[in-house]
């Protein structure tokens, strides 16, 4: 496989959110793509850890971030970016949850884009983000893209996980999803996701409500009758280096899925 990949993380969604917010998105993803109701994230299913594992395919114990606040690896693993820099894929970041910015060395990255959540508000930003990943895709036809969208999590630490806020949120979400998928090249593959759930106005626990997360694979390439089974966030960095055709870092633990 020689493909592009645009990888869309939205922050707290819960699987279950899908059918309540009933997005009609969700349904033709489901209908021509993988998808994945009960895949895993990792302990703590706190953002920063559970990202920096989607991105080193390694737990946290492994990697070391244990809360929101970064601090460089005592062992240091090559993660998503470093590996397809190695292979000499051009990769873009757009994120609107600064504490993203230490995902991957800034030599593995062509174009990073930040806007401020909390100064314009996790709804404004998720437009404004999506936006100007849009134009860096139609002007500069990268290999690998990560879309972060924050507003949902912001929404389930105010009101609740669930709640009729919390849906709506989930339902804008996937409106800056379809105006993105709406407005690149059909020649990139999908991959939607996210990177813990919540319960209450809170997340973080071993309870499934926290640890389950949704997952889509749609693309060209793929086959959307294959089932997958015990999925974990780890598995996405090798999923995604094989489908841009390098190879995943030696100390990678999880699997690629396709």
């Amino acid at each position: 496989m020689s493909e592009k990949v645009l990888l869309i993380l939205v922050d707290g969604m819960r699987p279950d959110s899908l059918e309540i917010c009933n997005h009609p998105l969700i349904k033709k993803m489901k209908e021509t793509g993988i998808y994945v109701a009960e895949a895993q994230t990792v302990m703590p299913s706190v953002t920063l850890p559970c990202l920096m594992s989607l991105f080193h395919s390694v737990p946290p114990e492994r990697h070391g971030i244990l809360t929101n606040t970064y601090t460089p690896q005592v062992r240091p693993i090559n993660g998503l970016c470093e590996q397809l820099r190695l292979g000499k894929k051009s990769c873009g970041l757009f994120y609107n949850w600064g504490e993203l910015r230490d995902l991957a060395k800034p030599s593995s990255i062509a174009y990073s884009c930040f806007v401020s959540g909390r100064i314009y508000t996790y709804k404004i930003a998720n437009v404004k983000i999506t936006d100007e990943a849009i134009k860096y895709i139609n002007n500069s036809n990268p290999d690998f893209i990560f879309l972060y969208l924050g507003d949902t999590d912001e929404v389930g630490h105010a009101f609740g996980w669930m709640t009729d806020e919390y849906i709506k949120s989930v339902y804008e979400s996937w409106d800056c999803i379809e105006k993105i998928i709406s407005s690149i090249p059909d020649d990139y593959t999908i991959i939607i996701t996210s990177d813990h759930g919540g319960h209450d106005r809170s997340h973080g626990t071993d309870i499934p409500e926290d640890m389950t997360i949704p997952l889509f694979i749609n693309g060209k390439s793929i086959n959307p009758t294959i089932e997958l089974k015990n999925v974990n966030i780890i598995d996405i960095a090798p999923t995604i280096t094989k489908l841009l055709d390098v190879e995943a870092a030696d100390e990678w633990e999880g699997k690629s899925l396709l």
